[in-house]
């Protein structure tokens, strides 16, 4: 049976990652495991550095975002050579499972790894885009969202004031999880998205509807990966009649306190995925499917693209009338 597990959070931080590492660390000494916490992503296996973590090491951090274990994209570690230095690592300090926290692209790290090293890889989904295949949720997600939905409600408030239409951008380079469910959220009129391209002329179309019909003032949500904000901005200020902001809100989705949800979750991924490693079963990812929590294949959690329901737009296209 495995007796050490290790820990990598890697990729874009998101909050709640900090209660992951304290779950996966207090659930797995009370079944007897050391845990290793690997530094900076992948980096931490290239280079060795690690601390242990025991239950009282990882005290007071539940409530905290980013991740004690600190993250950064490593390039390295997909040079030839890399993954196998990062196997040798493992084997030198009798790691037998590793836990990876993070997103699709962390999952993609983890099969690499797990063709070259004996270790169980087990992923755990933390990204605030929810991206990742098998999950309905992610970790940190709920949290980006309220934090979004908070900034923006008072955004609303200068808006109606100054009777202008202002455009947010949120995170979401490849995917729109995230301005989606905000935009529902707060009201948007427009919700822009990478998975349902918009026309400028529809989107002014839509803005001098509304001014028709006595709405002055206006909130479109967009995904960074939509296009370039801030020209679209000047765009409809150019094609329309109002006045038009721009506020992009930026790496402060990532931070924060995790919410409740956003803690619930990492706690019930991280207590899955130690007995997925008791029950000596690798290469897996757990998730929430249908309210439960559940593991599916890495393989297929790293690579299959995940589906967003566009009837949504629709939904929210009715509550913005």
């Amino acid at each position: 049976m495995a007796k050490t597990i290790g820990i990598v959070t890697s990729g874009g931080d998101a909050p709640g990652m900090n209660a992951a590492i304290r779950a996966v660390t207090r659930v797995g000494h009370s079944m007897g495991f050391q845990v290793l916490g690997f530094e900076r992503g992948w980096d931490g296996l290239l280079t060795n550095t690690f601390k242990k973590l025991t239950p009282r090491s990882v005290g007071g951090i539940i409530q905290l975002g980013g991740t004690m274990l600190h993250t950064l994209r490593c390039p390295a570690f997909e040079q030839p050579g890399a993954v196998e230095t990062g196997a040798e690592t493992l084997q030198q300090n009798n790691v037998d499972a590793v836990v990876v926290i993070g997103g699709d692209g962390s999952f993609r790290g983890a099969l690499e790894l797990g063709k070259k090293s004996d270790a169980l890889m087990i992923g755990v989904p933390a990204t605030i885009d929810n991206d990742v295949y098998g999950t309905d949720e992610t970790i940190g997600f709920d949290t980006a969202v309220n934090t979004a939905v908070n900034i923006i409600d008072k955004i609303r408030d200068t808006a109606i004031s100054h009777e202008r239409i202002f455009i947010v951008e949120v995170m979401g380079r490849k995917r729109g999880f995230l301005a989606l469910e905000v935009g529902m959220c707060i009201g948007a009129e427009v919700i822009l998205i990478p998975e349902n391209p918009m026309h400028l002329e529809d989107i002014c179309r839509i803005m001098d509807d509304n001014a028709k019909k006595g709405k002055r003032a206006g909130i479109i949500i967009t995904a960074e990966g939509f296009g370039n904000s801030s020209e679209l901005a000047q765009n409809i200020q150019r094609q329309t009649e109002s006045e038009v902001r721009l506020s992009i809100l930026g790496y402060a989705q990532r931070g924060g306190s995790p919410t409740a949800r956003s803690r619930l979750l990492a706690s019930l991924f991280a207590e899955r995925a130690v007995e997925l490693i008791c029950e000596e079963k690798g290469n897996l990812a757990v998730g929430l499917q249908r309210g439960a929590v559940a593991s599916i294949e890495l393989e297929k959690a790293a690579n299959e693209r995940k589906h967003l329901d566009l009837r949504l737009l629709k939904v929210a296209n009715m509550l913005s009338i």
